[in-house]
């Protein structure tokens, strides 16, 4: 049976490993209850090959930038390798170009930098990990910065720093499916979900 959405899930050098490895369980397992495939997941890093994630943490995306699928829902995580990313343009192109067809962007922690470098927060209101509060500012300054655990501005959804990405993830998949697959989800990870 084939899922009812694509997720692809950005990596790259030093990316915070909660910030990715927490929508990925999440997304993969929603729905998986009731033996229903909603999200098939799959890692894009920004080159080809293993990505070396904080403290070691070596993972082989499925794809590159170069080569992945359209997808119904993006993530682009953070840490502190965002920092890097900022200045690659070939990532914030994957990412501009990503969220022109996709349903939902979901920026977890610092990767609302990288949504505010692709031009996504124009006008719009964010949130990120609060010690990045002003970079966020000043890399889109028509963004309206605010402490909220998850901000849904419609196509975007940003979270704050790292555990949030759990809180956006679950927001996400309420929006995209049921309240019920949502917190079946929560429940089946053990997650006190701050809905």
């Amino acid at each position: 049976m084939a899922a009812e959405r694509t997720v692809a899930v950005l990596l790259f050098d030093e990316v915070e490993v909660l910030d990715f490895a927490a929508p990925f369980e999440v997304f993969s397992v929603a729905g998986r209850r009731h033996a229903r495939d909603l999200f098939d997941v799959s890692l894009v890093g920004v080159h080809p090959g293993a990505i070396q994630a904080r403290n070691g943490f070596r993972v082989l995306p499925k794809y590159s930038i170069d080569d992945s699928p359209a997808a119904d829902v993006v993530i682009i995580p953070g840490g502190y390798g965002s920092r890097e990313q900022l200045r690659n343009p070939a990532t914030l192109s994957w990412i501009a170009r990503m969220a022109e067809t996709s349903d939902v962007v979901l920026s977890v922690c610092t990767g609302s930098l990288l949504l505010a470098a692709a031009g996504l927060l124009r006008g719009l209101r964010a949130t990120t990990h609060h010690g990045a509060f002003e970079l966020l500012a000043q890399l889109e300054p028509e963004c309206t910065v605010v402490t909220q655990r998850v901000v849904d501005t419609g196509r975007i959804v940003s979270t704050a720093g790292v555990s949030a990405g759990l809180d956006g993830s679950l927001h996400v998949v309420r929006r995209l499916t049921s309240p019920d697959v949502a917190t079946e989800c929560a429940h089946y990870i053990e997650y006190e979900w701050r809905s």
